[in-house]
């Protein structure tokens, strides 16, 4: 249940990130979190399962937390670098409350997203999500062009706030159209 709440929301992130990216000339392609399912299955001895499309290729990893704690991206490809941009995007989108750290997909559809957070009770975590992640982010994340072109600003820790859009400069007419009522 845990799994599904933290992709989906996080998929929720990336569907306004994708928009915001789509206003701006010259972004181009933009990552995809595909939705995780959770189904009933009453008669099974595991009554509780997740689903979700099938990628239609080996898993790449993308962005990763390794053993020792650190967040490492994988590789420089155009892909890798968007998904860094995403995760700077939902770091200042919430004012360094959240960050997705575990990123890995095929081509543009990405699953196994992990997430940190300092929020208690953010998903129905109990306790703190892995905060020093949020705090490394913030000292070792290096802005790419995709950062410059979505004007993000360059990151240093945050004190929690409430949650608003990173994009630099915009005015309320052009907003996201999931943002618009």
């Amino acid at each position: 249940l845990q799994e599904c709440k933290i992709q989906n929301s996080s998929r929720e992130y990336c569907k306004i990130f994708a928009a915001e990216a789509r206003a701006v000339p010259d972004f181009g392609a933009v990552p995809e979190i595909i939705p995780l399912y959770l189904i009933y299955r009453p008669a099974n001895n595991i009554p509780y399962a997740t689903m979700e499309e099938d990628l239609g290729g080996p898993c790449e990893q993308y962005c990763v937390t390794e053993r020792d704690g650190s967040l490492v991206a994988r590789g420089t490809s155009e892909i890798v670098l968007k998904c860094c941009t995403f995760q700077h995007w939902v770091y200042q989108w919430t004012n360094g409350n959240i960050l997705v750290t575990d990123i890995e997909g095929v081509g543009w559809k990405m699953t196994n997203v992990r997430i940190a957070t300092n929020l208690k009770g953010y998903q129905g975590l109990k306790e703190s999500c892995f905060p020093s992640l949020l705090e490394q982010f913030a000292a070792a994340h290096q802005c790419n062009r995709y950062c410059s072109i979505l004007g993000l600003k360059t990151l240093e820790p945050a004190k929690p706030k409430g949650s608003k859009s990173p994009s630099m400069g915009r005015k309320s007419a052009q907003s996201s159209p999931q943002l618009q009522k």
